[in-house]
């Protein structure tokens, strides 16, 4: 493309985010190929969504593994997978205390957010009653926090349990488009996570579905399982880069750069103007010095360590925010803009195969 190609792609892209039109594939698909060169107007016509939507401010959210290691799943990404030779902590449930004394933690350096994450194909109704007590103990100490779970694939009825356990959001990756998702797991497919994000939406609790760039994709699996993101209406997008884990089968893979990764965050941010885009896992190892860049972008970011892995200190992620001229969203501030919280498209009842909201 020229420039000046790459300018009206650009401005399409900018106009439809700002008129709520669907963004053309062709045109996310050219936001891919644009060159370094050209990498800062990329980021600047995200910026354009970023300020319309979210004005300064950066969501921080915060980590709890609540179990960790020996999954009974073969996602080829993942350190805690079946197989997995990565030596990392492998542990049981923790008790609700451990749990919120982590958590506290979290809010204490800002966290507006606490995801509680759990190892393991899907919850079982006991797992249910440990993450209530466990929001339970959280909340007595950080009343306003929101809490996002994140078990697993869920069964009928438990995205609806853990909505009266006090849960706001569910977080389930789609990860990689449809026609890639054979090539990273076996023991569960595309439809199956597909499915679990529905019933988060039908039972009222907000969706949270991303995507892991870096596992070998092309530009069209990326663009693909984006487009489908917006189409089940995820609330709030993470974007996780790979971490290549030794032990993995995807071990080794650095295809990443730091352009790359913008371009890629630029793309979601594009494609889902007035949704949470959040920079997630691998940001430090593949951004490098341009995460403050990406703050231009994404309007939400984890703070501190990840699963297995550890993240940039929390207090250097403060610093950042600030540096780059951002500012940390209040737990009295509503995250979405005022539309998406407003106006949801009915996708149960009549028509469907859900049950009505009655």
């Amino acid at each position: 493309m020229t420039a000046t190609d790459t300018r009206a792609v650009l401005d399409s892209l900018v106009d439809s985010g700002l008129s709520g039109r669907e963004p053309s594939r062709e045109d996310l698909l050219a936001v891919l190929a644009t060159t370094d060169a050209e990498l800062l107007d990329v980021v600047a016509a995200a910026g354009r969504l970023r300020r319309r939507y979210f004005g300064d401010r950066v969501k921080l959210n915060y980590l709890v593994n609540l179990k960790s290691g020996l999954c009974p799943e073969d996602c080829g990404y993942c350190s805690q997978r079946l197989g997995s030779k990565t030596e990392i902590l492998k542990y049981t449930w923790l008790s609700p205390e451990d749990a919120a004394k982590a958590a506290t933690a979290g809010v204490s350096g800002g966290a507006k957010r606490v995801c509680l994450v759990a190892s393991g194909r899907g919850p079982t109704d006991r797992d249910l009653d440990r993450v209530g007590k466990t929001i339970e103990a959280i909340r007595a100490e950080n009343p306003r926090v929101e809490v996002c779970a994140c078990l697993g694939l869920l069964s009928d009825g438990q995205a609806e349990r853990l909505r009266e356990h006090g849960v706001d959001a569910y977080n389930h990756n789609l990860n990689t488009s449809e026609d890639q998702y054979g090539e990273i797991c076996s023991t569960h497919d595309f439809a199956d996570r597909v499915e679990t994000v529905g019933k988060v939406r039908t039972a009222g609790l907000s969706p949270c579905s991303g995507l892991i760039a870096g596992m070998g994709e092309t530009d069209a699996d990326l663009v693909d399982v984006v487009l489908r993101l917006r189409e089940i209406e995820s609330d709030s997008v993470p974007v996780n880069f790979l971490i290549p884990f030794d032990g993995t089968p995807l071990e080794g893979t650095w295809g990443l750069t730091p352009q790359r990764c913008l371009r890629i965050l630029a793309m979601v941010r594009l494609a889902c103007p007035d949704r949470e885009v959040r920079l997630a896992a691998g940001r430090e190892i593949h951004l490098r010095t341009l995460q403050p860049l990406a703050l231009h972008v994404v309007n939400s970011i984890f703070l501190g360590d990840y699963l297995t892995s550890e993240g940039q200190a929390g207090a250097d992620d403060l610093k950042m925010i600030a540096d780059a001229g951002f500012t940390v969203e209040g737990a009295e501030e509503t995250t979405l803009p005022e539309q998406r919280e407003r106006i949801r498209i009915r996708r149960r009842g009549a028509g469907t195969e859900l049950a009505p909201n009655a």
